[in-house]
C-alpha cells in the first residue's frame, strides 16, 4: 500500500466516522423530542434506527483493522486509526443510549404527562451542543476545542443531580406518578451517560493529534 493510498484509506475511514456522528446525533436528537412530543412513531425511528449504526461500526473497525494489518502506520497515522475506531465505539454507545430514551419515552407516551419536559429538553440540548462541538473538534484538529467540550461535562453532571432531585421530590408528594418518575429518572441518567461518552470522544481527538493520554486527569490541568 503505497502513502498516498494509505491516507486516501485514511480519509474513507474519517468520513466514515462523521457518518455515523451524524446517525447518532440524529437518534438522540429524535430520542429527545420524542419525549417532548410524546411521540410513540418517532421513539420507534430511533429504535429501528439502530442496526444502521451498528453495521457502520463493524465497517469502520473492519477499515481500521486492514489499515492496521496491511500498512502497520506509526506515529500520527497509527493514532489517527486507533482513535477512529475508539470514537466509532463510544458513537454506538451514544446510540444505544438514545435508544434507551427512546423505548422509555414509548412507554410515557401512552401515560399521563410529568411536569419535567423542559428539563430533558435542555438537559439533552446541552448534551446535542457537545456532540456537535466535539465533532468541530476532530475535524478541525482542534484539541483546545476538544478540551473545552471535555470540562463541560461538569456541567451535565450539575444538571443531572439537579434534575434528579426535582424528580425524586415530586415523586415522593406524588405517589401515583412512582413508575413514570422513575422512568424519567432513568432518561435523565442517559442524558448524563451520553455526556460521559462525549468526553471520551474528546480524549480521543487529544490523543489523535496531539498524542496526550487524558484519560483519568482533572480537566482543569489542561488549560
Amino acid at each position: 500500500m503505497t502513502a498516498t493510498h494509505l491516507h486516501e484509506e485514511m480519509e474513507r475511514l474519517r468520513l466514515q466516522v462523521l457518518r455515523m456522528v451524524s446517525l447518532a446525533e440524529a437518534a438522540v436528537t429524535k430520542a429527545v423530542q420524542a419525549y417532548v412530543a410524546r411521540d410513540e412513531f418517532l421513539a420507534e425511528a430511533v429504535v429501528d434506527g439502530d442496526a444502521e449504526v451498528n453495521a457502520l461500526e463493524v465497517v469502520i473497525d473492519e477499515t481500521g483493522l486492514k489499515l492496521l494489518a496491511l500498512e502497520q502506520p506509526v506515529a500520527g497515522d497509527l493514532r489517527f486509526v486507533l482513535g477512529c475506531m475508539r470514537i466509532s465505539v463510544d458513537l454506538e454507545r451514544i446510540a444505544d443510549e438514545a435508544v434507551n430514551i427512546a423505548e422509555r419515552a414509548m412507554i410515557l407516551s401512552a401515560r399521563p404527562p410529568l411536569p419535567f419536559h423542559r428539563q430533558i429538553q435542555e438537559m439533552g440540548g446541552k448534551v446535542l451542543d457537545m456532540l456537535k462541538r466535539a465533532t468541530q473538534s476532530f475535524v478541525r484538529m482542534d484539541t483546545d476545542l476538544a478540551l473545552e467540550v471535555w470540562r463541560c461535562d461538569a456541567e451535565i453532571d450539575m444538571l443531572n443531580h439537579k434534575n434528579m432531585r426535582e424528580v425524586i421530590h415530586y415523586m415522593l408528594e406524588e405517589t401515583p406518578a412512582i413508575e413514570r418518575s422513575v422512568h424519567t429518572i432513568l432518561i435523565i441518567r442517559h442524558l448524563e451517560r451520553i455526556a460521559d461518552l462525549i468526553t471520551n470522544i474528546c480524549e480521543s481527538v487529544v490523543f489523535i493529534f496531539k498524542g496526550i493520554n487524558i484519560k483519568h486527569k482533572n480537566a482543569f490541568d489542561y488549560r
